[in-house]
């Protein structure tokens, strides 16, 4: 059974940092696009950022460009998502997903996570 857990989530101040990780059990991803996806309340899913399965490429929204840092270590089948110089509008349940040949479009990817929890007050 293939399973993405995502962890890292809390309450933060704007202004400070958090960091998520995704766990990956079940199967390799190592030969996948990982990435992150967030919902706030009444919007709906977007792309936050991505990691090929080398690590060499990685996208980013532009609403966190410079703020987030996407890493991964295949050697433990976890991903991670830092979060710097965090804001209100970050405010969000955050979701990792893995999908073969996947970059920014959530349509490509297979497998999904639950979710955690990202709260960043004013």
């Amino acid at each position: 059974q293939v399973q993405l857990i995502e962890s890292g989530g809390g309450l933060v101040q704007a202004g400070d940092s958090l960091r998520l990780s995704c766990a990956a059990s079940g199967r390799t991803f190592s030969w996948a696009t990982m990435g992150w996806f967030r919902q706030a309340p009444g919007k709906e899913r977007e792309f936050v950022a991505a990691i090929t399965w080398t690590g060499a490429s990685t996208y980013y929204a532009d609403s966190v460009k410079g703020r987030f840092t996407i890493s991964r270590d295949n050697a433990k089948n976890t991903m991670y998502l830092q979060m710097n110089s965090l804001k209100p509008e970050d405010t969000a349940v955050y979701y990792c997903a893995a999908g073969y040949g996947a970059t920014t479009n959530r349509n490509d990817y297979v497998y999904w996570g639950q979710g955690t929890q990202a709260t960043v007050s004013s």
